[in-house]
């Protein structure tokens, strides 16, 4: 059984990862995006904490981001990080699943997507729901595998963590070890 979202007990170990990335990883991506994209509606698949969607906007007045994310409570912490970054009326954070988006075709200029693919059931109807939803002339930009975890000071993240967070680290590396990241063949790509 592969589970595809951030179960909610591990959601703090998530975000205290991908807090102590912003500036190694996230910033540099989200001056890409804006440099390639000053003005515009960008949809970002498996948003977590909202690190990158809250540096794009951050770089462009123009820019609008939604996130989406399977996690309820990673989505409340983006919604939260939003708000008290004064950005929330140009990021909007919700539940969504990338392999069954709600959006109408042709709705958004960009799709980006930061270390979700290799963890998917369908990772092809993903991709095929990104197209659909991109505007004529928009692109899809999926970081995958990203290299997130080599830009965390683990050292740093481990003495951040509470006692209750340091179970959970235990449980999770068991969790991981039964949810491997799925590797695709030639076979399985194909549409």
């Amino acid at each position: 059984m592969r589970i595809e979202r951030i179960p909610a007990p591990f959601a703090s170990l998530y975000e205290k990862a991908a807090r102590l990335v912003v500036e190694d990883y996230y910033m540099g991506i989200a001056q890409e995006i804006a440099d390639f994209l000053n003005a515009g509606l960008i949809l970002d698949l498996g948003t977590g904490p909202g690190y990158l969607p809250i540096e794009i906007v951050k770089r462009s007045p123009q820019l609008h981001v939604v996130g989406i994310d399977l996690s309820r409570r990673l989505i409340k912490m983006a919604q939260s990080k939003a708000f008290k970054a004064g950005l929330d009326d140009r990021l909007h954070f919700e539940m969504g699943n990338a392999a069954r988006l709600t959006y109408h075709d042709n709705t958004y200029d960009m799709v980006i997507s930061t270390g979700m693919l290799h963890v998917l059931r369908d990772p092809l109807q993903v991709l095929k729901e990104s197209y659909r939803v991109l505007k004529p002339g928009g692109e899809a930009w999926i970081y995958d595998p990203a290299r997130v975890t080599s830009q965390v000071d683990m050292k740093t993240w481990r003495a951040s963590l509470s006692l209750s967070e340091k179970l959970m680290k235990v449980i999770f590396s068991l969790f991981a070890r039964l949810n491997p990241p799925h590797h695709y063949d030639k076979g399985q790509a194909t549409a």
